[in-house]
């Protein structure tokens, strides 16, 4: 029977980490169906599933991507601003596209979001300095130092290798970096502890040193809490998910059986067939009439069925989920009548309030990342591309009011939105532009006259 690895060996780390990767990956797998539109089929009888199998697949609306889409549609990063002397600052933003973050670290948010929690990687690279990764929350995890929240004791990455097949894993310690394989578990054997052996790559060693002295990873945590780690978006609003979902079904159900006026007939002979069985007596169709020989006959139809009700419903949970995730309503609802521009900032100013909020925690992460790729905190500090939406006559005004009371230049620039790069590109043109006309100036003061003849007379002066 093999004995259990030693405290804090990187066989003990990895066992402690792999369980609580998998525990975590299965207990947030919901909110990913969630966001992908996989919701649980609304219940019904199981006499009745059959039946209308069909109708329960068209019953799906997925507000989840909306609540989700909502908030990292607004999280873009413009920048780093640096307080120190020099080029860092370009620098950082040089590293951050050298590794395509524009994209990648709308991945992470994206994730985050959905699952809670996700990650930087940050690795030297020879050509570009240092290689940063988003990495998936069901592929890494950290655990701190007891007692110290922020410090990093280890990280695991996980992953599977498709070329061969294997399960594959690195162990990150501030010293050292492990690496383990297994084989890749069958179907319906993934809770079955793996196989575990030393891995090399490409005939290095398993275990290696590492050369940043620290945990490689950055967490993005979304809404984490004192005790407890990130959340997601989620949480809280799939039950009213599911609700719209059976009121959608009841609904279609309801079109399919009641939705159309059923037609009656009374005093007339019913046909009986060759088996003495009854058969129906008209064809109905939309371009046919009913006639009947028999003068007692009547003819009449009863009241379709109101589906003002399930609409009725249905609207008051999607507002509860605007009021619970701070979504604008408008953007659940699809419908905007008669809105004024103040109605509108005030539908959103509870998505611009989260969004503040929720990007406090990023930038922890954030800043961490480029603290490893060899930037300290002045020198890399987030700049965020405004999440607020107003019109360029309201901006315009609010920055000439501004510079009416002596604002910088520089600052008024930035709350136009202007990148960092963009500002410094244009306190060069405007220096650029005030050196020539002070050349001109000088020019016309102290450089050669032109002739007499071609001085205009007020300029010449009198004898």
């Amino acid at each position: 029977m093999p004995q259990p690895a030693a405290v804090q060996s990187p066989e003990w780390w990895r066992d402690r980490l792999y369980e609580a990767l998998t525990k975590r990956s299965a207990d947030t797998k919901v909110y990913d169906d969630y966001y992908e539109c996989e919701h649980p089929l609304p219940h019904l009888h199981e006499k009745a599933r059959a039946p209308f199998r069909r109708l329960l697949k068209m019953s799906r609306a997925n507000y989840m991507e909306l609540v989700v889409d909502a908030l990292v549609g607004r999280l873009e990063v413009a920048g780093f601003q640096s307080d120190t002397e020099g080029d860092a600052d370009e620098a950082a933003w040089r590293l951050w596209q050298d590794n395509n973050l524009d994209g990648g670290s709308s991945l992470a948010f994206l994730e985050a979001a959905i699952r809670g929690n996700a990650y930087m990687l940050v690795s030297p690279d020879p050509k570009i300095g240092f290689r940063i990764t988003p990495e998936h929350p069901t592929q890494v995890i950290t655990e701190e130092v007891p007692g110290q929240p922020g410090e990093l004791a280890a990280a695991l990455k996980l992953w599977i290798d498709d070329w061969t097949a294997k399960l594959c894993c690195t162990v990150y310690l501030p010293g050292n970096v492990y690496k383990f394989e297994a084989p890749e578990p069958k179907l319906g054997q993934s809770h079955l502890k793996p196989q575990w052996v030393r891995r090399a790559v490409r005939g290095e060693d398993w275990g290696g040193k590492n050369v940043l002295g620290e945990v490689p990873f950055g967490e993005l945590a979304n809404r984490p809490r004192m005790l407890k780690p990130g959340a997601s978006e989620l949480r809280s609003v799939i039950g009213i998910q599911d609700r719209i979902n059976k009121t959608i079904a009841d609904r279609m159900m309801t079109q399919e059986a009641a939705a159309f006026p059923q037609k009656w007939a009374t005093g007339l002979e019913i046909p009986l067939d060759d088996n003495n069985q009854p058969v129906e007596p008209f064809n109905i169709a939309v371009n046919k009439i009913l006639i009947a020989e028999d003068g007692a006959a009547k003819f009449g139809q009863f009241a379709a069925a109101d589906l003002t009700g399930y609409l009725k419903a249905k609207e008051a949970d999607v507002h509860d989920i605007a009021a619970i995730t701070s979504t604008p309503p408008h953007y659940l609802l699809g419908s905007m009548v008669n809105l004024s521009a103040e109605a509108l900032k005030a539908a959103e100013a509870g998505l611009i309030h989260k969004i503040y909020q929720r990007r406090r925690f990023l930038e922890e992460g954030l800043e961490r990342t480029m603290r490893l790729a060899g930037f300290a905190s002045s020198q890399a500090r987030i700049v965020w591309k405004s999440p607020e939406w107003r019109t360029e006559g309201e901006l315009v005004d609010a920055l000439v009011k501004m510079a009416g009371l002596g604002v910088p230049r520089e600052v008024l620039w930035e709350r136009w939105g202007a990148t960092p790069q963009e500002i410094e590109r244009w306190r060069g043109l405007n220096e650029d532009a005030l050196d020539r006309a002070m050349s001109g100036d000088l020019a016309a003061e102290y450089g050669p006259k032109p002739p007499a003849s071609e001085q205009p007379l007020d300029a010449i002066p009198a004898e």
